[in-house]
């Protein structure tokens, strides 16, 4: 069967059938589904449900794969890959985490508004999230179009912030929510980078607000003078009319562009288990001819 999309809201998010993710996907269906996310940026694909060698296998599909804070943090993990992330408040041992246990700063850290992996160099690119588990009540997951927040931004400010650049961090977030425990290897293993904060996607050449919660500086700006921009910037891109929330079902995967979105999970009850599995890939730059055949 061929790739179907029903659009969720206009230009943003579509929900799509006639693939069987579990299945090696042929080259024809991988160009669909980029060409899909390059429409849409972000794809829910209902009834899904993926074991871990199967969810790599369609994540490998589309890119090198990425560990993003597992570079920093490592330890023991769940899963048998190392490139799928645990997104879950489930400890190594099966149990729910404890509310004063540090799987639970990744969970609310996963609440504010971000992209994966912003702060490395090469960045995430595609994310893919599969429900396990999900609570009774709580846990959706909401996705900020940040292609429309940029077409929507006055002239001024399109002609203000057209040249300067953002400062990502990894560890910027999870300081602004107390956790420091960090020891100064950790703290360099993921050296700071910049990003432009507007963009062009290289494929749909539409101009992109590239901001988030990894952002934490802006060059050329002082501290404070920087973060209030981005804090502007970040409030104006997460408009209720760039949003949609995704209510999860088990079986769902959600893919999304990490470079034209920002995401964040929503609060949910810590006692509720909620497991979520995600693989990543990393951007590729594209060449001109590949530029010119997207």
């Amino acid at each position: 069967m061929a790739l179907s999309l029903t659009p969720l809201t206009p230009g943003f998010v579509a929900e799509a059938s006639g693939l069987d993710l579990a299945r090696p996907l042929d080259a024809a269906a991988v160009r669909a589904v980029e060409q899909a996310m390059d429409d849409y940026a972000v794809l829910v694909f209902r009834d899904q449900p993926l074991d871990q060698d199967q969810q790599i296998r369609f994540a490998q599909g589309f890119g090198p794969l990425d560990l993003g804070l597992r570079k920093v943090k490592g330890g023991a993990h769940r899963f048998d890959h190392a490139e799928l992330a645990d997104i879950s408040n489930v400890t190594v041992d099966g149990s729910v985490a404890g509310r004063d246990h540090a799987k639970i700063v990744g969970n609310i850290a996963n609440q504010l508004w971000h992209s994966d992996s912003s702060f490395q160099r090469p960045r995430a690119k595609y994310s893919m999230l599969s429900a396990v588990v999900v609570p009774q009540d709580g846990g959706q997951t909401e996705f900020a179009d940040l292609r429309a927040a940029y077409d929507h931004l006055p002239d001024g400010m399109k002609a203000a912030i057209g040249d300067l650049q953002a400062v990502h961090y990894a560890l910027h977030s999870r300081f602004l929510l107390g956790d420091t425990e960090y020891t100064q290897a950790q703290r360099d293993a993921l050296p700071a980078v910049r990003w432009p904060l507007v963009q062009t996607d290289p494929r749909s050449g539409r101009k992109i607000l590239f901001v988030g919660i990894h952002a934490c500086e802006v060059v050329g700006m002082t501290v404070a003078e920087g973060r209030m921009l981005l804090l502007d910037l970040l409030e104006h891109a997460t408009q209720r009319e760039f949003v949609y929330r995704h209510h999860w079902r088990v079986g769902d995967l959600v893919m999304w562009d990490n470079t034209a979105t920002l995401h964040r999970g929503r609060r949910f009850d810590f006692a509720q288990r909620r497991e979520l599995r995600r693989a990543t890939t990393e951007e590729v730059q594209l060449s001109a001819e590949a530029r010119a055949a997207a």
